[in-house]
C-alpha cells in the first residue's frame, strides 16, 4: 500500500520535530579530520534530560573513552537544572554510551593507534531519546588547520565571485 504525499509530507515534518538539536561542537571540525561517525544513546539521570531540554550542554571539552567493553562521554558540561533539588546530579560526570558491543571493539581497536581518538560531535533528542553523535577523529597538525581556513577563504570568494558574474 503507498503513501500518498500527504502522509508522507506529515512523516517528514514529524521527523523534523523529532529531531532537536541540544548542542554541537564545531571546534571538533576545526581540530580534527573525522573518519567514522556514530549514533550512540546516553544513559542519563532525570535532572540531566530536564537540563537538556533547556538546552544547557556543552560539548567543547569532550571525549570518548573506552574502558572494559564500554564506552564512556567524559569533560561533557551538562549544566544542573535549574529546578533541581539535592537530587541534582554533577555537571561533568562520566556518562555511559549506549552502543553495539561490534561498535565499541572496532572503536577500541582505533583509538589505539597513535593519533586517533573519539570527539562528540553533537548532542540532541531524536523521537524523545537523548542521542550523541560521535565521531573517530585524527589530530590536525597547526598547518592542517590553516590550510582548511585558507581553502574555505578561497571557496567563499569564488562563490561570490560566480555570483556577481551571473548578476552582470
Amino acid at each position: 500500500m503507498s503513501e500518498t504525499r500527504r502522509q508522507i509530507r506529515d512523516r517528514k515534518e514529524r521527523d523534523a520535530r523529532d529531531h532537536v538539536l541540544v548542542a554541537s561542537n564545531r571546534r571538533a571540525r576545526h581540530d580534527y579530520h573525522l573518519e567514522d561517525t556514530f549514533e550512540a544513546g546516553l544513559a542519563l539521570t532525570g535532572t540531566e534530560v530536564k537540563a537538556l531540554r533547556q538546552g544547557r550542554a556543552s560539548l567543547v571539552d569532550g571525549w570518548v573513552a573506552i574502558e572494559a567493553g564500554q564506552a564512556w562521554l567524559e569533560g561533557v558540561h551538562i549544566s544542573e537544572y535549574s529546578d533541581g533539588t539535592w537530587t541534582n546530579h554533577a555537571p561533568r560526570r562520566r556518562r555511559k554510551l549506549l552502543l553495539h558491543r561490534l561498535e565499541i571493539r572496532q572503536l577500541g581497536v582505533k583509538i589505539r593507534e597513535k593519533g586517533y581518538t573519539i570527539v562528540p560531535l553533537s548532542l540532541y533528542f531524536s523521537r524523545g531519546r537523548a542521542k550523541v553523535e560521535i565521531a573517530l577523529a585524527k589530530g590536525k597538525q597547526e598547518w592542517d588547520k590553516r590550510q582548511t581556513l585558507r581553502e574555505r577563504d578561497d571557496n567563499r570568494e569564488a562563490e561570490r565571485a560566480m555570483a556577481h558574474r551571473d548578476w552582470l
